[in-house]
Formats: structure tokens, C-alpha cells, sequence
């Protein structure tokens, strides 16, 4: 009876202990949300995500817990890590479609991509989904002051498609590999006119087509 006595008392102490510290470590949740915006005003965003993590955890259905989805996102934004950026800008606008940051969550997304964008001999995947986001935001919320932002990105995403064709057309074009070479021309005239490319690309689709037709004529 002792000793059961004996450990039933150690089950006590450490089921209290364990509350005790479980109510010491979890904060209020706007506790929390203060922590997670003084620690992102100051550009400590991994210290912000901490905060706003637990928020998640711990009061999912808190009127904190919106603001803590949205600056996680941001927070990975701004520390460059854009793929967890997408991936929380978009788990946001999945869960609150309606709300009144969509607008700017689309346009962080194509933010994202935006500034990845590389020069025009490199993959351009970031700058097509840059533009198709932008676009998306601008069909969705035409009036929005972020599509007008968007509207002012898509020009240099345009530009870096168009270059991209221009530069694979030349490199065909240099290696004589002529049809490859007239299908990127044209593209560069048929899809991207207003890029200021229009000339060079007419004048090498002339040179291209000229030297298939005296190679097949030979």
C-alpha cells in the first residue's frame, strides 16, 4: 500500500507539473500575434514564424489566426524562400477565398515568381508564371490598386518571354538549324509584337527562310 501510495503521489507532481508548464509555455494568442508582428517589424522573420506558428497550433479558430496565416507567408517572402511563400499564400486564398487580402495573396504569388526572373538565356518558367498570375489578378480584381501593380510588372515579363524566343531562335539560327530557328522567329512576332524585338525578328525570319529554301533548293 506504501509504496503505491509513493506513486501515486509521483503521478500527481508530474501530471501537475506537466499543466504547469504546459500553461506556462502557451501563450495568449494575442500575446502571441504581438510577438510575431514586434519580431517581423524588426526583421526577425524566423521569429516571427515561430509566433505565428504556435498561433496556427494552438487557437486554429482564433481571430489571430487569419493574420498569422498571412504573415507566415510573408515572412517566407521576405527571407527569400519563395516556394514556402507560394505554398502559404496559396493555402491562404484555398481557405479564405473570400477575404479581403485575396488581392494582395495573389499578388505576393506572382511576386514570387517575378523576382526570379532571370535573363533571357535562362529558363523562363518564373516569368510565364509571373505573368499568368498577374493576369489572373487582374481578371479577377480589375479595380484593385494591386492590379494595377501587377499591370505595371507585365511588361517585363513579356519582354523576358519574347527575349528568351529571340535568343533561342538566334542560337538555331547560328548552328543552321533554320526551321527550328523561323518557328521561334515567328512566335516572337506573332505573340509578343509590341516588345520592341518586331525588326530583329523580321529580319532574321527573312534570313532564316532565304537559307532553308537555298539549302532545299540545292
Amino acid at each position: 500500500m506504501k509504496h503505491i501510495f509513493i506513486g501515486c503521489l509521483v503521478l500527481l507532481f508530474f501530471l501537475t507539473g506537466c499543466a504547469w508548464f504546459q500553461a506556462k509555455e502557451e501563450k495568449p494568442a494575442q500575446e502571441l500575434a504581438g510577438d510575431g508582428m514586434e519580431a517581423f517589424q524588426k526583421g526577425k522573420y524566423d521569429d516571427a514564424i515561430e509566433s505565428f506558428q504556435k498561433i496556427k497550433d494552438w487557437y486554429p479558430f482564433s481571430k489571430y489566426a487569419i493574420l498569422a496565416e498571412l504573415k507566415i507567408a510573408d515572412a517566407y517572402f521576405n527571407l527569400k524562400e519563395y516556394e514556402e511563400a507560394v505554398y502559404a499564400y496559396e493555402e491562404f486564398e484555398n481557405l479564405h477565398p473570400r477575404n479581403e487580402a485575396i488581392p494582395y495573396v495573389i499578388y505576393q504569388i506572382g511576386q514570387c515568381y517575378f523576382v526570379q526572373i532571370d535573363t533571357v538565356d535562362r529558363d523562363q518558367t518564373s516569368s510565364q508564371k509571373a505573368l499568368d498570375t498577374f493576369k489572373r489578378l487582374i481578371n479577377q480584381f480589375p479595380e484593385d490598386p494591386y492590379a494595377a501593380r501587377a499591370g505595371e510588372h507585365i511588361k517585363k515579363c513579356i519582354q523576358s518571354l519574347a527575349g528568351h524566343e529571340f535568343y533561342v531562335g538566334l542560337f538555331y539560327f547560328k548552328n543552321k538549324r533554320y526551321k527550328a530557328a523561323i518557328k521561334r522567329f515567328e512566335v516572337v512576332l506573332n505573340k509578343y509584337p509590341d516588345v520592341g524585338l518586331h525588326y530583329q525578328a523580321l529580319q532574321y525570319l527573312a534570313r532564316a527562310e532565304a537559307a532553308s529554301k537555298n539549302r532545299t533548293g540545292s
